[in-house]
């Protein structure tokens, strides 16, 4: 029989246990979204530890992807876990998920919100990873999910340069993961933070959001410029002058500017702007080339944000009073018919002006 010090000892070996099991537990997390990035998202915490379900919109894409562990359509090459619960069920995939990933193109955002949030498990923590300013109601992505919950919910936000191809295969990154709430932020990025997946934490969701959106419109500049060989400088050129853009723009709708010189401004408008893998750099190469913009879109399967951007971006500047300089010929190339060498001509020939520090934040017309 054995002495209270031993009954002690085991007492204390199965408390430890129940702890480290508690601890240790896979915690569930819901990915909504089954294209490239989506897809990478899933896979990534499945490789966490985490118990996965992803959501594709389409029917016959989750049953393929159920199917075949793998998500040929958008992310070939890279097998998924058998464990991971692939569905176009959105009870199946959030009803007991406690954290959920949003990776839904923003044009498509706000009905998915519409369908999935009622399912959602109360108090989930949310996060959204798409990149994108809805048109007509310049609403970001984390004010889509306040208005369809009433208010129910305070998402977080994570962008950065980060392209799905890289972070499938393993490749170090470094992202941005924003939330109002300080622990919140700090649970999240335990959970998600990896040594190839770095995640910073930032206060300034707005400016996280805002970073990932503006910087698809000014990739597009920088193809064009590519695509009508006008050589590094003006690339140079382009992607700092946006820099500035995206800096007034986020003052104005009351984020931080300087928020815009991390991950989630600077890092990803560099890595968009000059990446081969980018697809929105790739539409200005073309563009520049002389394509017509129908003729590419066509032939895609994924979205270039910064084509659906570059008119909400442009609207939210003028309701706002806000010089868009860059942004305004990148509209004016894509929804008016200006050919890409005349916008950029008319973008070199304003009026000559100062450099200033202060120019990021000035919200003066050109």
């Amino acid at each position: 029989m054995a002495g209270p010090s031993q009954a002690a000892h085991r007492s204390l070996n199965i408390a430890n246990n129940k702890a480290i099991n508690a601890v240790s537990a896979p915690k569930k997390v819901a990915v909504i979204g089954a294209g490239a990035w989506g897809t990478t998202l899933a896979l990534h915490a499945s490789r966490q530890g985490l118990s996965v379900s992803l959501w594709a919109r389409r029917p016959a894409l989750a049953e393929r992807v159920r199917s075949e562990r793998e998500n040929a359509e958008f992310l070939p090459g890279h097998k998924l876990p058998a464990a991971m619960v692939v569905s176009s069920d959105p009870a199946e995939v959030v009803g007991e998920a406690d954290t959920v990933l949003w990776v839904v193109p923003s044009h498509a955002f706000r009905d998915a919100a519409k369908l999935i949030l009622p399912k959602a498990k109360p108090g989930a923590i949310h996060i959204s990873a798409s990149k994108g300013i809805e048109d007509e109601t310049f609403s970001t992505m984390t004010s889509i999910l306040a208005e369809e919950s009433g208010g129910e919910v305070a998402a977080g936000a994570l962008s950065g340069p980060s392209f799905a191809k890289e972070v499938a295969s393993g490749l170090p990154t470094a992202v941005t993961l924003a939330f109002a709430c300080e622990k919140t932020a700090k649970a999240v990025q335990t959970l998600l933070s990896a040594p190839v997946f770095r995640l910073y934490t930032s206060p300034d969701v707005r400016g996280v959001e805002l970073g990932g959106a503006l910087k698809n419109v000014y990739a597009i500049a920088a193809g064009i410029s590519d695509g009508l060989n006008l050589g590094l400088n003006a690339r140079a050129a382009l992607i700092t002058r946006g820099i500035g853009e995206m800096g007034r723009l986020a003052d104005v709708m009351g984020a931080n500017p300087m928020t815009l010189s991390g991950l989630s401004g600077v890092g990803d408008l560099i890595l968009t702007a000059t990446g081969n893998l980018s697809r929105n750099r790739g539409v200005g190469v073309r563009l520049g080339a002389g394509e017509k913009l129908s003729d590419i879109l066509s032939g895609g399967r994924e979205v270039a944000e910064g084509v659906r951007n570059a008119k909400s971006v442009w609207g939210l500047a003028q309701a706002k009073g806000v010089s868009l300089p860059t942004a305004r010929e990148v509209f004016r190339v894509l929804y008016e018919g200006k050919s890409p060498r005349q916008g950029l001509v008319d973008l070199l020939t304003r009026r000559l002006k100062e450099e200033h520090p202060r120019d990021i934040l000035s919200r003066g017309r050109p």
